[in-house]
């Protein structure tokens, strides 16, 4: 597993420390790299809000573990989803001991492990799905397409939080287009490619979902939005970085925490990909 720029070693004293200094906003824990692309994404966009909502030189209190994306791609096309897991686990652990409030995986994908890393700590982790599915019920829809990468669309990580908690209909492309979306975002995106001929593709894909009957657009990938914005779409996008850095944001300013199982002692559950992620 990729190792900490910087390894927290000054103990409990450090971590009283941190905590004294949260005057105004919570520290947010970041698990990021998966890709780098995708974490810069989410670091600007909360520095960014942060700054709006507080004024002056103020920026979101964050602790950012980075991965070796190759590590955890190779894993997952490898469908060795439980390595993905264990090494999320421990490293939001890390987090965790450093002092943060609660923890963000900086990556639609990622959820994967959503369940095992939020059943191994004592903070909050922030589920992408959970502001996404409540912004789409705010607006009144039912049915919603999802487009990301092929894990995102496949597995039922986002699709079955957003069934079973959201009472959301999700649907996703056929095959052939699931195969060109993973393509565009792994092999482009992620590598800072942008092409005219993929916004034209991803376009395509989302009005067939349109044609199939999605009132909206999830935009199930953070970078997906380096390729077109939410006004592209010819239905309401639903950009579930933006929303979930917006959530961040509020629960750092002081929006309670959801309730937590305290941990007493921790718990290495595996997700188990393709579950029923209502199932808590």
């Amino acid at each position: 597993m990729s190792n900490l720029v910087a390894q927290h070693s000054s103990g409990h004293d450090d971590s009283e420390r941190l905590r004294e200094m949260n005057e105004k906003t919570d520290v947010i824990g970041l698990l990021g790299g998966m890709s780098w692309e995708s974490t810069a994404t989410y670091y600007r966009a909360l520095n960014t809000l942060a700054a709006q909502r507080l004024g002056g030189h103020h920026n979101a209190r964050s602790l950012l573990y980075s991965f070796d994306y190759d590590e955890l791609l190779t894993w997952g096309s490898a469908g060795e989803w439980d390595k993905v897991t264990s090494a999320l686990v421990a490293a939001a652990r890390m987090l965790e001991d450093s002092g943060v409030a609660f923890v963000l995986l900086t990556a639609n994908t990622a959820h994967v492990a959503a369940d095992a890393v939020e059943a191994a700590l004592r903070v909050p982790l922030l589920h992408i799905a959970d502001p996404t599915g409540q912004a789409i019920t705010e607006l009144g829809l039912t049915r919603v397409g999802l487009i990301g990468t092929r894990f995102a669309m496949e597995l039922e990580f986002l699709t079955g939080r957003l069934k079973y908690r959201h009472g959301l209909d999700v649907r996703v492309p056929a095959a052939n287009d699931r195969d060109r979306l993973h393509t565009i975002i792994v092999d482009e995106l992620t590598l800072g490619e942008i092409s005219a001929d993929s916004r034209t593709a991803v376009l395509d894909i989302a009005q067939r979902l349109v044609d199939d009957g999605a009132e909206g657009i999830i935009i199930g990938c953070t970078e997906l939005p380096l390729l077109l914005e939410d006004k592209d779409y010819p239905v309401p996008a639903f950009d579930t970085t933006k929303l979930h850095v917006a959530a961040a944001i509020d629960l750092s300013l002081g929006s309670p925490p959801a309730a937590h199982q305290p941990r007493t002692a921790r718990r290495r559950v595996i997700s188990t990909p393709g579950t029923d992620p209502g199932q808590d």
